[in-house]
Parts: structure tokens; sequence; C-alpha cells
């Protein structure tokens, strides 16, 4: 019998076992055990048994140990799922602004640009398609058209001066 079939069932137990009190995943912990066996001679083994339970115990306590060094952000909150109705509202402006921008573009751009923001995420294969152009014309097309697009918004937002003034 070969060691792998022989010390899987062990091997399961253990990592289950060990699993509980560490926060890992038991699959991961066996993982890690694999992984040392691949890394280790197999003739250096005289106790597979014993070595599994112990290289087990091992990846345990380094997880562990692991666990505790990982600390949260401090002064950092996660992010509200409810943004709330100020943010709707601004994130709403700011896509009427830029769809009314594209619609202002040039040529194919208009088309390309609401493709690129399609919530279907289509390919360049689908978008060429629709377009019909070459697939291998879209990037270029993509950088002239967002090019355009940047000039166009950069004009109407006023950037500020230094010392905080607006041109």
């Amino acid at each position: 019998m070969d060691l792998v079939t022989e010390l899987s069932p062990l091997l399961a137990a253990e990592a289950a076992a060990e699993a509980v009190g560490t926060g890992v995943d038991a699959a991961d912990l066996e993982q890690a055990v694999w992984l040392r066996l691949l890394e280790q001679q197999p003739a250096d083994m005289p106790a597979p048994a014993r070595w599994v339970r112990t290289a087990v115990r091992a990846e345990a306590r380094r997880a562990r140990w692991l666990r505790r060094q990982e600390s949260p952000y401090a002064g950092e909150r996660a992010a509200d799922p409810d943004p709330g109705p100020e943010l709707a509202a601004l994130s709403a402006e700011r896509r009427r602004v830029l769809h009314a921008a594209i619609g202002r573009t040039p040529g194919n751009c208009p088309r390309l640009l609401t493709a690129l923001l399609s919530p279907h995420d289509p390919t360049y294969r689908e978008i060429a398609g629709e377009l019909d152009i070459s697939q291998g014309s879209l990037g270029p097309m993509r950088s002239r058209c967002l090019g355009c697009l940047r000039r166009m918004l950069a004009a109407e937002v006023a950037a500020p001066e230094r010392g905080g003034k607006e041109r």
C-alpha cells in the first residue's frame, strides 16, 4: 500500500480534530501537511503515523500563531452596505454627467463607451461584432475615445488653482 493511501484517513481525522480550535479549515491543514510530506524524503520517516500527528499539530500551532498576529486596521470602519440617500444621489449625478459626456463624443465613441460600461460586461469580440469593426482595432479606438472623454470632462470641471482658488 502506498503512503498516501495509508495516511489519508489518519490525516483527515487529525486535521478535523485540530481545526476546531484554530479557526482554520481542516482541508487547509491537510493541504499544508501534504505539502510538508512532499518536501520531506519518505525514507526519513520511520513512523509515518507519528509524523502525521506531529505535522498536523505543528501546522495547527502555526495557524493559531498567524491568527493572533492578524489585527484589524485601527480607526477604519467597515464599508457601510447602505450608503444613504446623499451618496446615492451623488453617484446618480456622476453617472448622468458621464453618460451625457459620452453622448457628445465623436464617431463610434458613444457606442463603444456605452458597450464598455454595459452591466452585461461584454467581451471585446462581442463589442467588435456589435460595432462591426475588427477586434484588434478596439484597443486603440478605446484609448482615443477615453482620451477624448477625459479632455471633455476636464474642460467641464474646473480644476482648482494654487491656494484653493478656482479658475
